[in-house]
C-alpha cells in the first residue's frame, strides 16, 4: 500500500475514534456534521475537558459566531495546558477553521490541520487515562497508532538509545 493511502486509512481510524470518546464522555453526538464542522466552535471540546476536569472551563461561549468560536477553543487549548499538555501537543486554534472558501489551499493543508487536532485529542485521552480521579470512557491508542506511528517509534528508538548510554556508562569499567 503506498504511503499516503496508508496514512488516509491510519487517519480515518484515529478520526473515527477521537468522535467515538469525545460523544462518548460528553453525551452529545457530532450529528451529520464532519469533524472539523462539530468541533469548530469549541462547545464539545469545552464539554469534553470539563467532563475530564469538571471546572476547569468556568463559562462556554454558546454563541454561534466566529469570535465566539475561537474564544471556545482558545479556553480549551488553555486548559489543555493546565492539565499538563505541552505546546508541542496542542493543536493552533487555526486549525479548525474552515478553509473550503479560500481561493488558494495547498491540497493536503485542511488534512495537516486536522491531523494537529487528532494529536492533540490522543494527549489528552493519555491525560485522562493516567488521571486516577477520572473513571469515564477511555481512548483507544491503538487507532492512533497510524497517524502517530513514526513520532512513537522515533521515541521509543531514542528512549532505548539513552537507556544503552546510561548503561554503558553506569557499568563498573
Amino acid at each position: 500500500m503506498e504511503w499516503r493511502q496508508q496514512t488516509s486509512v491510519s487517519c480515518a481510524d484515529a478520526f473515527s475514534e477521537a468522535q467515538r470518546w469525545i460523544e462518548e464522555v460528553t453525551g452529545k453526538s457530532f450529528g451529520s456534521e464532519n469533524f472539523r464542522a462539530a468541533l469548530e466552535n469549541g462547545v464539545l471540546l469545552c464539554d469534553l475537558i470539563n467532563q475530564l476536569k469538571p471546572g476547569i472551563i468556568k463559562r462556554v461561549n454558546r454563541l454561534s459566531t466566529p469570535i465566539a468560536g475561537l474564544d471556545n477553543v482558545s479556553l480549551f487549548l488553555k486548559a489543555c495546558g493546565k492539565l499538563g499538555l505541552n505546546d508541542s501537543q496542542l493543536f493552533h486554534p487555526g486549525d479548525l477553521q474552515d478553509l473550503s472558501t479560500r481561493v488558494t489551499l495547498r491540497r493536503d493543508e485542511g488534512t495537516r490541520r486536522l491531523k494537529n487536532v487528532l494529536i492533540t485529542i490522543y494527549w489528552l485521552g493519555r491525560k485522562a487515562h493516567l488521571d486516577a480521579f477520572y473513571s469515564g470512557p477511555q481512548l483507544n491508542f491503538k487507532a492512533f497508532e497510524g497517524l502517530l506511528g513514526l513520532a512513537l517509534s522515533k521515541v521509543r528508538c531514542s528512549s532505548r538509545l539513552l537507556t544503552a548510554v546510561v548503561l554503558l556508562f553506569s557499568s563498573p569499567h
